[in-house]
């Protein structure tokens, strides 16, 4: 049996952050910052940590997300998850890239 091969990978090379997301959505209700704080229960400075990738989108605020956005909870988790694996991937992949060009540290050998 012939397999087939994975020929074209989607790897950009940027992340979006899950509070782009959450502002999108803020715009599409017809929602501010001021309203989704108070219909959240969350501080308007919360949520500017949010948008600006200072503070990563919690259970909890995956929860009250849902209650306002009718997005559901695991969505806002996986967005949070997907954001901090694509950063790894995008630092691992500068690594290597740093490495094969011979630019890279000897951190890992000791020297």
């Amino acid at each position: 049996m012939v397999k087939a091969q994975k020929k074209y990978e989607f790897e950009p090379d940027y992340v979006i952050p899950p509070g782009v997301t959450l502002v999108e959505f803020m715009a599409s209700l017809g929602i501010n910052q001021k309203e989704l704080a108070i219909r959240t229960g969350l501080t308007e400075q919360a949520l500017i940590r949010i948008f600006k990738e200072d503070q990563p989108i919690s259970y909890e605020t995956a929860n009250r997300l849902e209650l306002v956005t009718h997005v559901p909870a695991g969505m806002w988790n996986n967005l949070e998850a997907q954001y901090h694996n694509q950063i790894a991937k995008l630092a691992e992949r500068q690594r290597l890239e740093a490495v094969s060009n011979g630019s890279g540290s000897d951190e890992d050998s000791g020297g």
